[in-house]
C-alpha cells in the first residue's frame, strides 16, 4: 500500500486500531528514563502519544498526509512529520527509536531498519514489534502475506554493531467475534554501544 491508500483508509474510519498503547512497549518501555525518542511510520500515533505522556520528547514520522494532519490534531507534545521512512533524514539522534508494525518487502525493510540503527545515541534503543511470519498459519489477523512479515533471527542479522536486548515471537491477545485469540508478534529489542569512560590513571 501507498501513501495514498493509507490516506484513504485513515479518511474512512475514526480508529482503525486501538488507541492505547502498543501492551510490549508500555510493559518494556514503561520503566525506562525518558530522552529524545523516534516513531517510525507511526500511524495513529498511539505509541508516540503515550510515550509523549510518560515524559518522553516524541517526534513521529509517517507518509500518510492524512495520519499527520489527524496526529496534529490530537492534544500531545509529539512532533508530528510527514516523511517516508525509506528517505526521511533526522536532525540527530535519538534515545529511543520505534519501528511497530511496519511491514515492508525484505529489501526495504532491511533499508528501513539499517538505517534507524544509525540515529541511536549511545546506549539507545531500538524497539521493534511487528506481525510475525508464524502469524499466518498459528496466529490471527495481521497482514497475510509472509513477504512482509517478520523473522526474528533475519532482522536480528540486521543490527551491526548492536548489543540485542530481547528477540522472540510473543503473543498478543485479540479480541475477535468468537472470543479471545492470540496474534503472534516478533519483539526485537536491541541498544547501542554507550559511551566508553576512560580510565583514570
Amino acid at each position: 500500500m501507498d501513501a495514498r491508500d493509507w490516506d484513504e483508509r485513515y479518511g474512512a474510519a475514526e480508529w482503525l486500531w486501538s488507541r492505547g498503547p502498543n501492551l510490549f512497549l508500555a510493559d518494556r518501555l514503561g520503566p525506562a528514563t525518558p530522552g529524545r525518542g523516534l516513531d517510525l511510520a507511526a500511524g495513529e500515533w498511539r505509541n508516540a502519544i503515550w510515550l509523549a505522556s510518560r515524559g518522553w520528547s516524541m517526534t513521529a514520522v509517517d507518509f500518510s498526509a492524512e495520519a499527520v494532519e489527524r496526529g496534529r490534531a490530537q492534544p500531545s507534545d509529539v512532533e508530528f512529520v510527514l516523511g517516508d521512512v525509506l528517505e526521511w533524514e533526522p536532525d540527530g539522534v535519538f534515545d529511543l527509536v520505534v519501528i511497530a508494525y511496519l511491514h515492508l518487502v525484505a529489501t526495504e525493510f532491511e533499508k528501513a531498519t539499517r538505517r534507524s540503527t544509525e540515529w541511536l545515541a549511545p546506549d539507545g534503543e531500538l524497539f521493534m514489534i511487528g506481525h510475525d511470519q508464524s502469524n499466518i498459519e498459528h496466529g490471527v489477523g495481521g497482514p497475510q502475506y509472509s513477504e512482509i512479515l517478520w523473522d526474528v533471527e533475519e532482522i536480528v542479522g540486521w543490527l551491526d554493531g548492536l548489543t540485542v536486548v530481547e528477540a522472540q515471537v510473543v503473543r498478543r491477545p485479540v479480541e475477535t467475534d468468537s472470543g479471545p485469540e492470540f496474534a503472534r508478534d516478533a519483539l526485537v529489542r536491541a541498544r547501542a554501544r554507550p559511551i566508553e569512560k576512560q580510565s583514570s590513571s
